[in-house]
């Protein structure tokens, strides 16, 4: 597949009104705004490609690579969404300052060609056949979330396309035989194993642990491993239950586990989904007076809104974190440090970098070793080198097994401590150490 012409040089194309609301900032969407693509019909592909396409860099000129994006930036996904997408874009403007992807002699510009899929996977996987086929993008970068991820990838193979995701953790995803889908990101089954690690490395630990999850695929590969790891550890799993997934009301299930501790509330609470789903569990929690001695969840503590939605009932709250500003890897990438990409990011989005904008870019950064290793921009040829790549990054290394899966990087556990993120383990990367027990709420 050759590069392709005739895309806008505007950073943010006007394709219609729902385009200028999905992409005329880089800043994170107001949480309940309701962009028009989300009203229209689903099923009508015409209709979702003027939901808003944007360019993260690049112009008019042959010498340019189109990678293409489904991502959620509307619907119960589109904060971690947001932080995909200026992920993606902070990477394509970087490179293209220092001069583009070098292939030989010839120097492309690299430019993201992003849809809204409105946090739907049906709509991601829409979206994506449309990239390749009617938009003829290059090569594709991951949407957010396992569920769009393991429907979008047989897309990709199915077009021989490779694509490199940053943000869909489940096994399930590499467990597909499909030699066209990397994941930069470690597996699911880190998640909750490097909070536990976190707490049993207390003085005083704590002893009983509940245990809730969504019912998506990655919150209950987590949930699993997490059990797994807490019974192989003397850490009692006291309750143990999931939730439909996108749940706004967990009354139900906090009341069953405020008592599941011999009558009381058990020491550690674990929580394994997405932010929406660990704001609502927190929120109820105070409501119903489950004051536990620590809280943990898999997705929300890295998030800005977690902490701006929360406010003071935030702080304690612990994380799992797939990179944070503290580790120490030295790159050879265009950021270099994970303190670089700090500062980068901030000047443009006046925000810390989650986690989840940081996994993003580094899937960019695969691509990039991968084409210019490979002397090439085909497909096959940029696929073989993605499958033999191992290359240091800011975000640490990147290295695939067979399945497509990095299995070389370790995870973080951060802590909301005084409305800010901190690091607290591993102890070797450690800004601060980790607070507990968590005072009852309205002392915090």
């Amino acid at each position: 597949m050759a590069a392709h012409p005739g895309t806008s040089s505007s950073s943010f194309p006007v394709t219609s009104a729902p385009a200028v609301l999905a992409h005329a900032t880089h800043a994170r969407a107001p949480r309940g705004l309701l962009r028009l693509c989300v009203l229209l019909p689903l099923a009508l592909a015409s209709l979702l490609a003027a939901c808003g396409g944007s360019s993260g860099g690049g112009g008019t000129s042959s010498n340019t690579l189109v990678f293409g994006a489904p991502v959620s930036l509307t619907g119960s996904l589109s904060h971690e969404g947001t932080d995909t997408l200026n992920g993606y874009k902070l990477w394509a403007e970087t490179v293209n300052a220092k001069g583009g992807i070098k292939v030989g002699n010839t120097s492309y510009q690299v430019q993201i060609k992003s849809f809204d899929d409105a946090s739907n996977p049906t709509t991601s996987t829409q979206l994506t056949r449309q990239l390749i086929t009617q938009d003829k993008v290059n090569f594709l970068l991951g949407p957010y979330g396992t569920t769009a991820t393991l429907a979008d990838e047989t897309i990709a193979q199915q077009y021989k396309i490779p694509m490199v995701e940053g943000n869909g953790a489940a096994h399930s995803i590499f467990a597909k035989s499909n030699p066209y889908i990397f994941g930069v990101l470690s597996p699911a089954s880190e998640y909750a194993k490097t909070m536990l690690q976190a707490a049993l490395a207390l003085p005083t630990p704590p002893k009983t642990v509940a245990i809730i999850s969504a019912n998506d695929s990655f919150s209950v590969e987590v949930a699993n491993a997490a059990k797994a790891f807490a019974d192989s550890n003397n850490l009692k799993v006291t309750y143990f239950q999931q939730y439909p997934a996108n749940a706004t009301d967990l009354t139900t299930v906090l009341t069953a586990l405020k008592t599941s501790n011999s009558g009381g509330v058990p020491d550690m609470i674990l929580g394994s989904g997405h932010e929406n789903e660990a704001i609502v569990t927190m929120k109820q929690a105070k409501q119903l007076g489950i004051n536990a001695k620590l809280y943990g969840f898999t997705v929300g503590p890295a998030l800005p809104d977690f902490i701006t939605t929360l406010g003071g009932d935030s702080n304690f709250v612990l994380g799992s974190s797939q990179w944070t500003p503290q580790v120490k890897y030295q790159g050879q990438d265009v950021f270099g440090t994970a303190p670089n990409f700090e500062q980068m990011y901030k000047a443009k989005y006046n925000v810390e970098p989650s986690y989840q904008a940081a996994e993003s870019a580094a899937t960019g950064l695969a691509f990039q070793f991968a084409i210019e290793k490979a002397g090439s921009i085909a497909p096959d040829k940029v696929r073989d080198a993605l499958a033999n790549l191992d290359v240091m990054t800011f975000y640490g290394e990147l290295k695939f097994d067979a399945s497509g899966a990095n299995v070389t990087k370790p995870m973080a556990t951060i802590q909301i401590q005084s409305g800010q993120v901190v690091t607290v383990f591993p102890s070797d990367i450690a800004n601060a150490q980790l607070k507990y027990p968590t005072p009852a709420f309205g002392s915090r």
